[in-house]
C-alpha cells in the first residue's frame, strides 16, 4: 500500500493542468524506465507504456488520465490581479481561497490566492452574495504588483497556465487531496506495472497501458492508441453520491455514465472480478461523466469498454478516497490482466 501511496503523492504533487502536463508525463516515463519498461509519448502527449507485448490482435489497454483541473490566465486586470478562465468542469466555489501557481512560459513560477475580486466581509456583502464566475474571480499574484504593466513586468503574460494545491495527506486511512481525478488511478496503475515486474507474474494476452493528458476537456484517449487492442478499461474515479451505491471505501464499477452504457459482457468479467477477489464494490450509473473508454470508442476505435475506479468522494473540489478502496481496485485490476 506505501508503494501505491507514495505515487500517488508524487502525481498530485506534480503540477499538470490539462495543456500542462510536461511534468507529470516526465515522471511516468522516468518511473517506468526505473522499472525497466518502454514508454513512449504520441504526438498528443499521452503516454504508452507496452507491458506485454505479443503478436495477437486481443489487447487489453488500461488507461488512466494524468491532466488535472486548473486555470489559465485570460487577461490582466488593471489592478494587477489577473483574469480567469477554467480548465475542465468545476464551480469556481471549489477553488475559492485557494493558493496557486502562475507558471509563466518563460519558465519562471509565482504563487498566488484564487478568490473573490471584493472578498472582505467588513467591506461589503459580496462574499455572502456575489455569483462566483469569470466575472467575479481573480487571483492575486504573491507578488508587489498594482497595475497591469507591473505584473507583465515579472513576465506573467495572457493564456499562462496555473495550477491548483493539491493539499495532499493521510488520515486514518482517508487519503485526501486535489486531482485524485485521475492520479489515484494513475498510482495504481503504476504500482500494477511494478508488481508485474518484481513478481514476474505471466500475463496471457498482448497488454498495454495508456495515460493520457486531455481527458478532462474530452478528447484525452481519441487517438494515438497502440495496434491490437479489443478491450479497453479506463481507470477514473468512481462517483460518491447520494443514490449511489459507492462510497469511499469501495470500488466502484460503471454501467453506464453520460455517454450511454459500457460493454455489457466487459462490465460483467470485471464485476465477476470483483466478486472472485473478495472486495466491496458497487455498480453504479454516472449521470454526468465521460471516460477515456467512450471517448476512444466514440472515435471510432473498434473495442469493448468498461470503466472502473476507486470511489472518491466531492469529486473536483478537494478530494477523499480511502486505502481499502485503492488496495480494492490494485487487487481487482490484477486478478483482471491474469483472466
Amino acid at each position: 500500500m506505501n508503494t501505491i501511496t507514495n505515487y500517488i503523492k508524487d502525481l498530485v504533487n506534480t503540477p499538470s493542468p490539462t495543456g500542462f502536463t510536461m511534468k507529470a508525463t516526465k515522471y511516468l516515463c522516468d518511473e517506468f524506465e526505473k522499472l525497466g519498461y518502454k514508454p513512449y509519448t504520441n504526438n498528443k502527449g499521452n503516454v504508452i507504456v507496452p507491458i506485454n507485448e505479443m503478436e495477437e490482435n486481443n489487447g487489453l489497454l488500461l488507461s488512466a488520465h494524468v491532466d488535472t483541473l486548473g486555470l489559465m490566465v485570460r487577461s490582466i486586470k488593471a489592478n494587477g490581479a489577473l483574469k480567469l478562465t477554467t480548465i475542465g468542469g468545476f464551480p469556481y466555489n471549489f477553488v475559492e481561497f485557494e493558493n496557486v501557481t502562475i507558471h509563466t512560459r518563460s519558465g519562471k513560477e509565482y504563487t498566488g490566492v484564487c478568490r473573490l475580486n471584493n472578498p472582505a466581509v467588513h467591506g461589503s456583502s459580496d462574499p455572502r452574495e456575489a455569483k462566483r464566475d469569470d466575472t467575479t474571480m481573480e487571483v492575486v499574484i504573491d507578488a508587489i504588483t498594482h497595475s497591469a504593466e507591473e505584473t507583465k513586468a515579472l513576465g506573467i503574460e495572457n493564456g499562462d497556465f496555473i495550477s491548483l494545491d493539491p493539499r495532499f495527506r493521510v488520515d486514518n486511512g482517508f487519503v485526501k487531496s486535489r486531482h485524485l481525478d485521475d492520479k489515484a488511478s494513475a498510482g495504481i496503475l503504476l504500482a500494477l506495472a511494478k508488481e508485474i515486474k518484481d513478481k514476474g507474474i505471466k500475463i496471457n494476452r498482448p497488454l498495454y497501458m495508456m495515460f493520457t493528458v486531455y481527458e478532462e476537456v474530452g478528447h484525452g484517449a481519441s487517438s494515438g492508441h497502440p495496434a491490437g487492442i479489443s478491450d479497453m478499461v479506463a481507470v477514473d474515479m468512481g462517483v460518491v453520491h447520494d443514490d449511489l451505491t459507492c462510497d469511499e471505501l469501495k470500488v466502484s464499477i460503471c454501467a453506464k455514465d453520460s455517454s450511454g452504457p459500457y460493454n455489457y459482457d466487459l462490465t460483467n468479467d470485471l464485476i465477476a472480478t470483483a466478486k472472485k477477489v473478495d472486495i466491496d464494490y458497487g455498480v453504479d450509473i454516472y449521470p454526468f461523466y465521460g471516460s477515456d473508454a467512450s471517448a476512444a470508442v466514440a472515435s471510432d476505435y473498434d473495442y469493448r469498454h468498461a470503466l472502473v475506479g476507486c470511489g472518491v468522494a466531492a469529486s473536483h473540489g478537494y478530494e477523499r478516497t480511502h486505502e481499502k478502496a485503492i488496495k480494492g481496485l490494485f487487487d481487482l485490476l490484477l486478478d483482471f490482466i491474469q483472466r
